[in-house]
């Protein structure tokens, strides 16, 4: 259930309030330059500590268990492990009873029963996103000049991101956002249609990012109002080059040589400072419920590296894929 890649394959583990979290990556090929300072820019534009993210401080700093010798990766499965530093389980001693509203909390009981780790969200805290941050950056060597950017467009409907950020914090609330995400320089051909699709790929890692609700490419659900004449993206040389770029660098599944783009709607975070009503289950009655702990009022803020690393993760399997197919 943690696992994801044909080639460049995946196997995520670790609970938010455990003793760490992590990845292990298979099929990654040799020779790559790889070192733990390697990861640190990354991990830092993940990092709590701005305005309106969560109060809870970890290191994150990456061990590179296997995997690697004298700075290059060998061809055998890398194991990178961060350990849980700053953890306040106690936090969290009320929702066993008392599920939160909008969150894993009660799904999760129910599929692992009292086995189930809910402090701090256990393994769908935002937390594991840590593994899946570390694979982009070696997703992104692997693609060499392809360029990933992601960012925030907009905060709970605002681009007045300061404004947005403020309102919800003084409310004790949540807010939700919109990323988009942008590649270029890549080559005409990467997708396997129709279960290995460009979207389809990025789009399986894109919903393993806890908070996400939607997605779309190039014009997205707009391409419903429009006639196909105004959809079409007409060539306009002979590499393959489009006047527009509705289809958002995607055509039948496969990369078609022009900038990759999509749009992540995130939804704002379940933990809220507000008084909610809840199911005591223990009591058989609905009750308020006031969360304890520390949360993110935008969660948001801190996903456009994790976007960027799941696209580079879904890319390089399928550049792989395809070089196995060549």
């Amino acid at each position: 259930m943690n696992n994801f890649g044909r080639i460049f394959r995946l196997s995520i583990f670790g609970e938010s309030h455990g003793k760490g979290v992590g990845i292990t990556i298979d099929g990654c090929p040799a020779g790559i330059p790889l070192t733990e300072e390697d990861l640190m820019h990354d991990l830092g534009r993940r990092k709590s500590g701005a305005r309106g993210t969560t109060p809870r401080i970890e290191k994150d700093l990456p061990a590179i268990l296997s995997g690697t010798f004298e700075g290059k990766t060998t061809g055998a499965p890398l194991i990178i492990l961060f350990r849980n530093k700053n953890t306040q389980s106690k936090d969290y001693s009320n929702l066993l009873d008392s599920p939160r509203p909008g969150h894993a909390d009660f799904v999760a009981q129910h599929k692992f029963g009292k086995n189930n780790d809910y402090t701090g969200g256990g393994h769908f805290s935002g937390r594991i996103t840590l593994g899946i941050v570390a694979a982009g950056v070696v997703a992104k060597k692997i693609l060499g000049d392809v360029s990933i950017d992601a960012k925030l467009t907009e905060i709970g409907g605002r681009t007045d991101f300061d404004a947005a950020i403020e309102e919800a914090l003084l409310e004790h609330d949540s807010i939700g956002g919109i990323v988009e995400c942008k590649a270029n320089n890549l080559p005409i051909g990467y997708g396997e249609p129709f279960f290995d699709s460009v979207e389809s790929m990025i789009s399986h890692l894109i919903f393993a990012i806890p908070a996400t609700k939607g997605i779309e490419f190039g014009s997205g659900f707009e391409a419903a109002k429009m006639k196909g004449s105004e959809h079409n993206d007409n060539f306009i040389d002979e590499t393959g080059k489009t006047e527009t770029n509705h289809a958002g660098g995607i055509n039948g599944g496969i990369t078609n040589g022009n900038e990759l783009v999509f749009r992540v709607a995130i939804k704002p975070t379940s933990s809220i400072g507000k008084t909610q009503n809840t199911m005591n289950f223990a009591k058989g009655k609905v009750e308020e419920l006031l969360i304890e702990g520390r949360h993110d009022a935008c969660i948001a803020l801190r996903i456009p590296v994790i976007i960027e690393a799941a696209t580079a993760i879904a890319l390089a399997d399928l550049k792989l894929i395809d070089q196995a197919r060549r």
